[in-house]
Order: structure tokens, then C-alpha cells, then sequence
């Protein structure tokens, strides 16, 4: 137990998308992938000392902000970052399509990994291309990638990029340095540059490493695109802070053409705020949120197997996003979202969200809550399927 994590914070009547949609009115809301922790507490005092300053406009962001990414990057994951690679936006999916923008021509062919976050797939069709699917492998309670597929899409001639996620929604993936290392050289090989989505990166389970994609190699580094945030590890989504990290002058400047064209080149001075004291001082905080996710993995895990023996859940490696196997049950993940919500009262993500034919047959759970609301939800959950 952690009192810091176990302390339940009412969010409804707050705005709040999770808590405050129609769906989530009767329910407990396990979907959209936000915190119902309260930040650190250091973010807190940041955020107070800037609205005490009373003015909000036009930002402009300091060297303290440039100081504090090279300063955790370098510290904590052996990245060492120049100042100019780095470029700030309002979200890693604004990030995201500006990219897919600045470095592919409408008609060009965008691989991704699925089952895979639902905003790739719309990213990539607003601005014209077209998306192509390279399957992960379902294999135990796991993911792997299929590298004769990748082979196979990354050699048609219209293929230009690739978009990952390091690590992975919603499989729980976090890729291993010689994974990437196979991705890269196929990449390479067939003139595909890739963009890695590493919003998730600070969440890892223990004995599990993430990596920077662009640590692997200097052809790595020179061949990609980071996408980063603090939003989804320290849970400041709402405050809409984001970086684009390149060390090519070139494909920085398209980059920062397609931001200013797509009108997200301007950021809010909480975002600035909240990063500075995410990155200089709540280390500590990630350490054991982490902890708290993986206990309450492990609980989800156990109550399962418990209840719905027939149900397997997917090995978690990395985020707080739990990916259930429901085939067993015989339902589609449509049908079983709805009859969670319906009768169980439980808000969950069906896995068509993540590929319609990837994602069919599998659910998706928010475990980053208080263990006391995980524990409702998962009694609700069990109590509703066993009844199939």
C-alpha cells in the first residue's frame, strides 16, 4: 500500500473527460488513459506559483525548460540531447501529425504496428495517406513483431514511414534493444524513416528497461523522430506540453513548418511550468507510482485468474494499460464493452479502438487508479462476465 496513491480524489464535476462523459455517469471509469492520482506535489506548487503571478499571456519558454529535458534524459535514461534537436507543441498527437506532415506526401503509405493507439490511425488518414497494417504476434500472453511482415511492408515503394510506440499501447510491449536494432535495419534498408511515439516511457514495470529508440545507434538516431511528453507519467495530460526530438537540421525545419501550418506552435505557460518541476524534481514520484501500477497488475492478474480463469491478460512490461483477452467468452470486445457498462457499470475500452481486425477480442483497463476503486471494478467486471 502507498497512502500517496491509495488517496481517492472526486473528479467528477471537474471537466474531467474520464469521469464527467455521459458513458461514465453510472460507471467507473477504466478507459481513457489518464491517472486518478493526484500529481506530485512539487508540479502542484509550480502550477500555484504561476497563477499567483496573476498574467497569462503569450508564452515564451525558458532555458530552464531546453534544461530540464536534457537534464532527465541524459540522467535517466543515458540520452544525451542537444538543445536545438528539441521542439515544443501543445501534444504528442499534434506532434504526431505535424510529423507524418512534414516528412510524407498525401498518398504515401504509413506503417503501423497493430493493434496500436487509436489516434495513429486517424493521423495518418488526415493527412492523406494511407495506413498500412503490419500485425503484431499474439503468442502466449505476449507480443512480438513480425519482422518478415515489417520486411514485406517496408519494401513497397510507397511506404515512407513508420510509426511505433516505445513502449507499446495497447499490447504493454517494451521493445528490447535488439528489436529495434532488426526494425531499424529494415528501415533503413527500404528508405523508411521512423517516428517513435515514447509518451509512455517512464512507465515500466520491474526487471523492464525502456530504451530511446534513437539510443540504439547513431543510424537509429539519425534515421527517426521522438515524440515525447511528461503528460501520460506524471499525469499532466490537461496541461497540453509536448517535444519533438531530431537531431537533423532538415527534418526539423519541415517539422517546424508542418507545426505552424497545423497551428500548434504555441504552448501554455502551465505546460512549461509543470515540465520543469516534472523533470527537476519528481523522479522519486515515478518511482513509485510505478510500484503501485505493478501491484495493482498484479491484483487484476490474480483476480482474473481467480474468477474468469478462461480470460488471459497480457504480460505487462510497460504503461498502466492492461490488454485482456476476452475470445474465450465467445462475444465480440464490442459486445463485452457494452455489457460491462450496461450491467456491470464498468467503463473499459473494447479493442477495436486499436484495429478493428487486431484489436477484435480483446478489452483495454485503465489500472492506474486507487487500488480501492480497482478492486470495486474488477468485482463488478468478474461478477457481470461470470454470468456468460
Amino acid at each position: 500500500m502507498d497512502e500517496l496513491f491509495d488517496l481517492s480524489t472526486d473528479r467528477r464535476g471537474s471537466g474531467c473527460v474520464k469521469w464527467d462523459c455521459e458513458a461514465s455517469r453510472d460507471a467507473i471509469p477504466m478507459w481513457v488513459a489518464d491517472m486518478d492520482f493526484r500529481v506530485a506535489q512539487p508540479i502542484i506548487d509550480a502550477l500555484k506559483r504561476r497563477v499567483e503571478h496573476g498574467v497569462f499571456g503569450y508564452t515564451q519558454v525558458p532555458d530552464e525548460y531546453y534544461d530540464a529535458i536534457i537534464r532527465w534524459y541524459g540522467e535517466r535514461h543515458g540520452w544525451p540531447i542537444s538543445r536545438e534537436w528539441i521542439i515544443y507543441t501543445s501534444g504528442v498527437v499534434p506532434a504526431l501529425s505535424a510529423t507524418i506532415k512534414a516528412l510524407a506526401q498525401p498518398g504515401d503509405k504509413v506503417i503501423i504496428l497493430t493493434p496500436v493507439y487509436n489516434c495513429f490511425f486517424s493521423s495518418i488518414r488526415n493527412n492523406g495517406c494511407e495506413i498500412a497494417e503490419c500485425p503484431l504476434v499474439y503468442e502466449g500472453n505476449t507480443y512480438h513483431i513480425n519482422f518478415e511482415d515489417l520486411e514485406r511492408c517496408a519494401a513497397d515503394s510507397r511506404a515512407s514511414l513508420l510509426v511505433m510506440c516505445n513502449p507499446h499501447n495497447p499490447a504493454g510491449r517494451v521493445w528490447t534493444r535488439e528489436e529495434m536494432e532488426q526494425v531499424n535495419d529494415i528501415c533503413l534498408h527500404h528508405g523508411v524513416k521512423v517516428i517513435s511515439d515514447e509518451i509512455h516511457c517512464e512507465i515500466v514495470m520491474p526487471g523492464q528497461q525502456y530504451i530511446p529508440y534513437a539510443t540504439i545507434s547513431q543510424s537509429c538516431l539519425d534515421n527517426s523522430v521522438t515524440l515525447c511528453s511528461p503528460s501520460k507519467s506524471f499525469n499532466t495530460a490537461g496541461l497540453q506540453i509536448a517535444n519533438i526530438i531530431s537531431n537533423d537540421e532538415a527534418t526539423r525545419e519541415r517539422i517546424d513548418k508542418a507545426i505552424n501550418i497545423n497551428e500548434v506552435c504555441d504552448v501554455n505557460p502551465f505546460g512549461v511550468a509543470a515540465l520543469i518541476a516534472a523533470y527537476n524534481e519528481c523522479g522519486w514520484w515515478i518511482d513509485r507510482m510505478c510500484k503501485y501500477v505493478h501491484e495493482n497488475y498484479l491484483l487484476l492478474k490474480n483476480h482474473l485468474g481467480q474468477h474468469l480463469p478462461q480470460l488471459t491478460v497480457t504480460q505487462l512490461e510497460g504503461t498502466y494499460l492492461v490488454w485482456v483477452d476476452i475470445r474465450p467468452l465467445g462475444m465480440t470486445s464490442d459486445e463485452v464493452t457494452r455489457l460491462l457498462l450496461e450491467q456491470g457499470h464498468v467503463l473499459v475500452n473494447s479493442g477495436t479502438m486499436y484495429g478493428e481486425r487486431d484489436g477484435e477480442g480483446f478489452i483495454r483497463i485503465n489500472i492506474a487508479c486507487p487500488r480501492s476503486q480497482l478492486t470495486e471494478a474488477l468485482d463488478r467486471i468478474s461478477k457481470t462476465l461470470k454470468k456468460q
